[in-house]
């Protein structure tokens, strides 16, 4: 059963706000792009996770249940996503010396170690490219056998004229645009693309395997559309991913769904892309140095959840400025709601009634998220019912959090009481996925990798200045005081947490 306002969603393919309604009621089928396991996933690519993350808790909030499958690529996406270049993978485990099995491991383990770090929910399947070669071999061979590819030297090459209105989802047409893929020998059309890349002679690849076409590797292309069929079924709701595989790795996609299926469907009905992470210069990339990764952020003293908040602060439709101080202003801005929601969730401690649903809201993570907001939001008042009904209708607009977080923060200000607020916290965050009720200003306090000072050292420190000040000795505490700023301590005195450290912004 779903609950308030209907859904809108963004169709990249239609270019228009349409009303979601599922093809199976009872079960929503979600595709999302992963990424291809060469490195650790820079700060643009996890954008791309939390506007998924917030799309499925959206979806099971209001009542939708839903089956996720995220890939993992291991084998045959290019150094140019225009299929070109050389296989990322093979690049960065001859680069490090090891095998490419050992460097899907690693980048695999740190990618998932980052979307725990963001709170974002594990989608029901991973889905792992080199468990399913089999299953690609035989969907090349389906289309292969319907007309759509053919065989040159270079491996099997899909034919983009046998598929209606391709490029539809870019708005390609029939400028030079298409024509953007590298020229291959043998291909009838520019945008044609590889289905299966067939080994050179002299080529020492880590990973190949036996085919129709000999022994080679996938194209990058072929993956999704194999695994999103097998798992999901021909037709399936929602497939999101980054703007830029709106222009090529998408529209392949597709075309590798027509063909198969030997019909004009896509392979879902709705396709959602999130805009970019930029900076002054550009397009965010590691490449480019700086503050790129989350372990970068981290490392300079701010929470991973102050950029999840950064994210939910934009449009995922919209371009996203990054910079430093937009992610110091966004963990300022948690730990506002943090210290408020401090003495609120002591007053409503005084009543364990009250308080028990949102505990057990909060504990209960494997839970239908309907249930939840069952336990929370039973017999509301008109005036916190009002607070869901306008929250319900940001979030249900195109996910509008830049709407729904002011929302949440009046709902907290309001003169509501503090069980109710705590109930419509936890019934809100389970969307949010900012963790609030369990948060403290503590955990939100990240030590920078360079302070040169350890926790125990500024308690330390804190203690002389206590007992020079009480000595009446101001210029010993003043010495510490300065001490302590000077390695990026801030003092709070009067506060029930006395100090924190300060995000070194110069990174």
């Amino acid at each position: 059963m779903t609950h308030g306002a209907p859904l809108t969603l963004f169709n990249s393919m239609s270019r228009s706000i349409e009303t979601f309604a599922p093809i199976d009621p009872t079960m929503v089928r979600l595709y999302s792009c992963g990424p291809t396991v060469y490195s650790t996933a820079h700060l643009g690519n996890l954008r791309a996770y939390v506007f998924t993350d917030t799309l499925r808790r959206t979806l099971n909030w209001k009542g939708w249940a839903t089956t996720h499958v995220i890939n993992i690529t291991d084998v045959g996406h290019l150094t140019s996503d225009a299929d070109a270049g050389d296989d990322k993978m093979e690049l960065a485990a001859a680069n490090a010396g090891t095998t490419i099995w050992d460097v899907a491991a690693r980048y695999t383990r740190l990618f998932k170690d980052d979307l725990a770090a963001l709170n974002i929910v594990d989608p029901a399947i991973w889905s792992v490219a080199t468990d399913h070669i089999q299953d690609m071999i035989a969907f090349a061979q389906t289309i292969q056998d319907a007309g759509a590819a053919y065989e040159i030297d270079g491996g099997l090459y899909f034919d983009v004229s046998k598929v209606p209105d391709y490029g539809r989802l870019a708005r390609h047409g029939d400028g030079p645009e298409i024509g953007r893929i590298e020229t291959v020998k043998g291909k009838r059309n520019a945008a044609d693309f590889a289905i299966w890349r067939r080994s050179a002679g002299d080529e020492q690849r880590q990973m190949e395997w036996l085919s129709p076409w000999g022994p080679g590797a996938p194209g990058w292309h072929l993956e999704c559309s194999v695994m999103s069929l097998k798992y999901l079924g021909l037709q399936f709701d929602i497939h999101t991913g980054g703007i830029d595989h709106r222009e090529i790795h998408h529209c392949n996609e597709i075309a590798q769904n027509q063909a198969f299926t030997g019909t004009p469907a896509s392979g879902a009905n709705i396709w959602m892309h999130n805009n970019f992470l930029v900076n002054r210069t550009g397009k965010m990339s590691k490449s480019k140095g700086g503050v790129a990764t989350l372990g970068a952020l981290t490392a300079v003293g701010v929470h991973p959840l102050a950029y999840r908040l950064l994210c939910l602060g934009a449009h995922y439709r919209s371009e996203l400025e990054f910079s430093l101080d937009a992610v110091a202003a966004s963990l300022t801005r948690l730990k506002r709601l943090v210290m408020t929601l401090g003495p609120i969730k002591a007053a409503a401690a005084l009543d364990g009634a009250v308080l028990r649903p949102a505990r057990e809201a909060a504990a209960s993570r494997g839970a239908p998220f309907d249930w939840q907001r069952h336990a929370l939001e039973h017999a509301l008042s008109a005036p916190a019912l009002a607070f869901v009904a306008r929250f319900d209708e940001a979030i249900s607009a195109d996910l509008m959090t830049p709407q729904a977080l002011p929302i949440l923060e009046a709902m907290i200000a309001s003169s509501l009481s503090a069980g109710e607020k705590l109930r419509l916290v936890a019934s809100f965050d389970l969307l949010l996925g900012l963790g609030l009720l369990d948060l403290d200003r503590r955990v939100l306090s990240v030590r920078p990798e360079d302070a040169v000072l350890t926790d125990a050292d500024v308690e330390a420190l804190l203690d002389q200045r206590r007992q020079a000040r009480a000595a009446k000795d101001f210029a010993a505490a003043d010495g510490a005081r300065d001490q302590l700023k000077l390695a990026g301590v801030d003092l709070m005195d009067g506060d029930a947490v006395p100090w924190e450290w300060r995000p070194r912004l110069t990174g």
